[in-house]
């Protein structure tokens, strides 16, 4: 009984997985929330289990909405920029990311977006959005009246903005070869090189947590991102190897010392140049990344 259980269980382990991630911005804790929510299932009725898949969606969305309130003091304490744990997604983790809006709903930008919402907020708009419930669903799962989901809904549509893609239509060649050029340009000190990838906008987030060494402040526009890339050049050649990878539905960098991985870079683009880029370095933050990186 108990290897059915657990098989059944493994069947949704996936998409569980992909929505508590969307819901905490944070692997370590969307694996932890999917993994107490196996104790549950095992431990559940089962007479009294007619959808398993929507049963444990709510007990999902539930503990981490217990996990939310918790993780906003933490954040408040946070020691410099708070970024979202990066997942790489070229191995399916996040499902299927075939088109930009996909590919959009697990970016690092709209993890950031999400923040802004309150935690039944964001529990409305990720069940809505990412996994396509209807409000009825919604309103079951997070024991709400419909109408209640529905102004839920339309208040965090109103908070995270208009809808707009942050992926331009791009192939993952034309993806990595901007990431490439940019790597190339940084190690060499390639002050022209790097004005031309570059928006006049660009900024650079640093999420060190207090860690490692980091920017604790964004450093905006072209002139200071570029100063800032040329000062670490040296690091970039001497210390690191870099390795393409597809962060969050995008073409990223992982950074190694040896075999540890020490960072990773998200980049956002618009009108084909850099305007974010975001460098999660804090330890902590990189251990899922780094087993999926280091994964047979």
């Amino acid at each position: 009984m108990t290897s059915a259980i657990a098989d059944e269980f493994e069947r949704h382990r996936p998409r569980l997985f992909g929505l508590a991630y969307r819901m905490t911005g944070s692997a370590d804790e969307a694996e932890d929330t999917v993994q107490d929510a196996y104790l549950r299932f095992s431990g559940a009725d089962r007479a009294a289990i007619e959808h398993p898949a929507a049963w444990l969606a709510k007990v999902v969305t539930n503990l981490c909405l217990t996990r939310l309130t918790s993780a906003r003091a933490r954040r408040e304490r946070y020691v410099g920029t708070w970024l979202p744990e990066p997942v790489v997604t070229s191995d399916g983790t996040l499902g299927p990311l075939e088109s930009a809006e996909q590919r959009d709903a697990v970016s690092l930008a709209m993890l950031i977006l999400l923040e802004r919402l309150t935690p039944t907020e964001r529990a409305v708009y990720v069940l809505r959005e990412a996994f396509g419930y209807g409000h009825r669903e919604i309103a079951d799962a997070l024991d709400l009246t419909e109408a209640n989901s529905r102004q839920l809904y339309r208040r965090a549509v109103h908070r995270i903005g208009e809808p707009r893609s942050r992926f331009e239509p791009a192939s993952p060649e034309r993806q990595e070869e901007l990431v490439t050029t940019f790597l190339t340009a940084a190690r060499e000190g390639d002050l022209a090189g790097l004005e031309k990838l570059l928006a006049d906008d660009v900024t650079w987030w640093s999420d060190g947590g207090g860690k490692v060494s980091a920017a604790l402040r964004p450093i905006e526009g072209r002139e200071k991102v570029v100063r800032f890339l040329v000062g670490i050049a040296q690091k970039f050649t001497a210390d690191l190897h870099f390795t393409v990878a597809e962060v969050n539905g995008m073409s990223g960098l992982a950074a190694w010392a040896g075999d540890s991985l020490v960072g990773v870079l998200g980049f956002e683009r618009r009108d084909g140049l850099i305007v974010r880029v975001r460098a999660i370095v804090n330890p902590d933050k990189l251990e899922y990344a780094a087993r999926q990186l280091t994964r047979p």
